[in-house]
This record gives C-alpha cells, structure tokens and sequence, in this order.
C-alpha cells in the first residue's frame, strides 16, 4: 500500500511535512476541494489538497473543518501556501495537531495535478508489485501443496508469505501442526483454542479474529463438506496487504482439498480394514494379510493376535478407531462395534484406555491368526460381561471365574432366588455339603455328624423342593449354580 511517508518522499513534489503524526497513514486516492466541508464527497483515505480559497479570514472555524476530516478518515490535508496564504495558518496546524491529522505544505510552484499523478503512479506501481508478488505467493503454495507433507508444507509457505506465523489445530483446539513462521512465539494459543470450540458449532462458514496495533491473527475452519477436521491460525502484522489476505484464502482452500484427499484416502484405508478383521474373524488369515497389502505401508500380523470388541456411542466408536490407527493398531467398524487386533502385551492397556473413554470392552484370548474366529468369538463372550462399571473384561479372567463367570450376576442371583426358594437353612447346608461329597451320603453323614437315614430323609425333602433327581447331573449343576450365585441371606 501507499503511505503518507512514500508521498513524502517523492522529492518532485517537494512537499512539507507540517504535522505528521501517522507517516504510516494509508493513501487511497487524492481528492481536490475549496468547500468549506467537503466530508460528504469523501470515503476515507484521501489526501485532501485545498488552497484555503475561502479561509483567509478564519481563524476559529479551523477547528470544525480539522475536526470534521478527522472523522471523514482522510489520510493528510495538503495545503498548498502562495494563493490566498502565504504559509500554513497556525490555526490549521494547531487544529491537526490536536486532532492527529496528517498536514502536508504544498509548495507555490507544485501543482495539483503533478502531485495526482505521482500518487496514480505509485498507487498503480504498488498495486502490479502487490500483484506479482501475490502470484508469486499462489505459486508457492500451490507447490507447497504438492509436496509429500502438504498440510506442513502450506502452512510454512504462508507463514513465510504472511512474515508472521501458522499453525493447524484439530476442533477441540489443540495445536496439531505447528506454530511455524518467524512470529511463532507471539501465538496467543489459549485464546485461539476458546475460538476454535466457539466456532465447532457454527460449521464450516464461520471465522474468527483478534486484532491490536502490531498484529493480527485469524481462525478459519478447514474442510469442504461436514464439520471442520481441522482449524487454520494464521498470524500477520496488523496492515497486511491484500495479497497476504489472498493468499490465506488460498491457503485455506488449498488445506480443504488436502482434507477432502486424506478423507478419501482414510475412507479407503478403513474399509480395507474392516474387510481384513472381518477375515480374521473367520479365521481366513491369508486373504486377510493381502487385503492389507493393498494400503501401504502395509500392516503386517503378528504371529499370536488378540480381538478386542467394545461398544458405545456412534462417535467415541469412530473418534476411538482413529486413535488406534494412529497407535498403529488395526482397528475398525466392524458389526456395529469397535473390532481390533494387536498383540497380546498390548491389548490391556490398550483396552483400558477405549473403557476410559466411555467404551464397553471385550478382550479374546490369545490365538494365531488362523485361528482368529476363536479369538473374536471368546471377545465377544467376554464384552457380554461388561458393564458400564466394570472396565475391561478380559478372556482369561473370565476363564478363571469358571461357568459363573459367563453369566450375569444379576440374573445368576435371580435364577438362585427362585431354584433355592424353598429350602431352609439346613437344607442347604445339607445340599451343599452333599454336593462338595459328589453324592457321597456316607460322607455328609460325617461331616454333619449325623445318622445315614437322617441324611437321607433330608435329601428326599430337599428333592422334593427341587425341580429334578439329585442323582441327575443337570440337577447337581443347576444346584451347584444356585448355591455359587445365592444371597447374603439364603447362605446356609
């Protein structure tokens, strides 16, 4: 842009600076008037050239026609002296002084019209230099965008475009890529992080900025359909250019197409996924390893895999498959749940960090991958044992709990309730003792010291109760279930 400074310097014109309190002041055109308010022909940002034609007896009214200019927003008054003044008032000075306007003496000999022309001609020069750096920057980040890396490669370039500073942030605001740029340590990082959760509810047309005398920063949300995956910060000085203001726009929409591939890409890779646990959950590891060697770099099996399985909301299911990719874990939707395979010291911990997410978790027991149908299938098993309280249920404990371990404990107390309804506490005592002997009435008869026909006249009784023979194995098991799974208050 062209600066009050820039004009100044153009020694042709000869120009006196008289007060210039803001030398930085941008020009935008020049404009020629004796009216004693010429405000309503202005936008802002001319440099008001007067002669003062009508002036010669003012003296307080200097004040009002500053004052008025001022808030028109002009970028200097040249008063050209020699006509009806032979130097600038005092007043007139007085009055820019005191309300911060650019006063700029325009010598006799040096006409309006030259001092016209030389600000077209810097206008226009600064205008095919803004242009040709501008595609010069299009250019750079174009190419940038092309480059193995290209999200880090299109913010660097414009963080080099924009002499400032850039970074990515995924919606819950933390920074992802970045800060790069020579500015990167004047990132006001937490506030740009409260924008970012702002803006997540109001899609992919919203944006955000802060600005002060030095600097300027902006949040633009990066995606082409949906909601943003990502946000762009993009940090430059408070005058920038309209290229630098173009080029972030390209920038943005640079990142969005490079979003809208990798979603392509990841879309790809996750139904190639699917398909592979899929596979291995019928045990064909072969066709499995060749989906994978499709993707590349390929996911290799490991010689002994365990399935995990969870369930939960739609979302923590996708956000938690993502997760695990990046860990490296083969992972996806498969069914409606969360499926993965990894190697068996991983699987814990990994399955405590899905239930710290809000997941209901299953681990298999450890299997060859020929073998995958058993291991997703005893996941499966296990994550029917979760609860919102339990964490992760793995195979093996499960193992270790014996057939209980299978059943719900709510139901299992239900089932002991209602099987074991009509027995006293001696007859269970007596049934429980008759089961730990495997039947034996001799040994009852022993251990609660009392006479055979005693034990057997209880045994009848408690038969009597009980839906089935004591003699029927079905009948032991049941009772033996009952009796594991009872109440406080039916234990003998």
């Amino acid at each position: 842009m062209v600066l009050v400074r820039d004009v100044l310097d153009v020694s042709a014109l000869a120009l006196c600076a008289v007060e210039v309190p803001h030398p930085d002041a941008a020009v935008r055109w020049v404009a020629a008037s004796e009216l004693a308010d010429p405000c309503p022909f202005l936008e802002g940002g001319e440099i008001l050239l007067t002669t003062g034609l009508d002036t010669g007896h003012w003296r307080d009214e200097w004040d009002g026609y500053v004052r008025r200019l001022a808030d028109a927003g002009v970028a200097a008054i040249g008063f050209a002296i020699g006509l009806t003044h032979a130097q600038t008032p005092a007043a007139l000075a007085d009055a820019c002084c005191r309300y911060q306007v650019n006063l700029v003496e325009v010598p006799r000999p040096t006409t309006f019209v030259a001092i016209s022309r030389h600000i077209a001609h810097l206008l226009e020069e600064q205008e095919s230099t803004a242009t040709r750096e501008s595609l010069k920057t299009q250019r750079k980040l174009i190419s940038a965008a092309a480059k193995p890396d290209p999200a880090v490669a299109v913010i660097t370039a414009l963080a080099a475009a924009l002499d400032g500073a850039t970074c990515l942030m995924n919606p819950d605001g933390r920074v992802v890529t970045g800060p790069v740029g020579t500015r990167r340590g004047e990132f006001p990082l937490d506030e740009l992080a409260a924008d970012v959760r702002r803006l997540q509810a109001h899609g992919l047309r919203s944006a955000a900025a802060h600005s002060n005398p030095t600097l300027s920063v902006s949040i633009h949300p990066i995606g082409s359909r949906g909601r943003a995956s990502a946000y762009l910060a993009a940090l430059m000085p408070a005058r920038a250019s309209e290229g630098q203001r173009q080029a972030v726009t390209t920038a943005v929409a640079l990142l969005g197409l490079i979003d809208e591939q990798d979603r392509s890409r990841a879309t790809t890779r996750q139904h190639l996924r699917s398909r592979a646990l899929e596979l291995l959950a019928e045990s064909d590891a072969r066709t499995a390893q060749l989906v994978l060697e499709v993707d590349q770099p390929a996911a290799e099996l490991p010689k002994h895999i365990r399935f995990l399985r969870a369930t939960g909301d739609e979302s923590a299911i996708e956000d938690a498959a993502a997760t695990l990719e990046r860990r490296g874990i083969l992972a996806g939707v498969y069914a409606g749940e969360l499926c993965a395979v990894a190697e068996p010291a991983r699987t814990e911990a990994t399955g405590s960090h899905l239930a710290g997410e809000g997941l209901q978790v299953g681990v298999g027991n450890s299997v060859a991958p020929r073998d995958g149908a058993t291991g997703y299938r005893t996941a499966g098993l296990a994550l029917a044992q979760a609860t919102d309280v339990s964490g992760v249920v793995v195979w093996d404990r499960v193992i270790d709990n014996g057939p209980l371990g299978l059943i719900d404990p709510d139901k299992a107390a239900a089932f002991a309730e209602s099987w074991l309804h009509g027995l006293d506490s001696e007859q269970l005592e007596t049934l429980r003792c008759f089961l730990r002997h495997h039947g034996s009435r001799l040994k009852v008869a022993e251990e609660l010291g009392l006479h055979r026909n005693t034990v057997r006249n209880r045994l009848a009784a408690i038969e009597a109760a009980l839906p089935g023979k004591l003699d029927d194995p079905q009948t032991r098991v049941s009772a033996w279930i009952a009796l594991q799974s009872a109440p406080d208050d039916l234990r003998p």
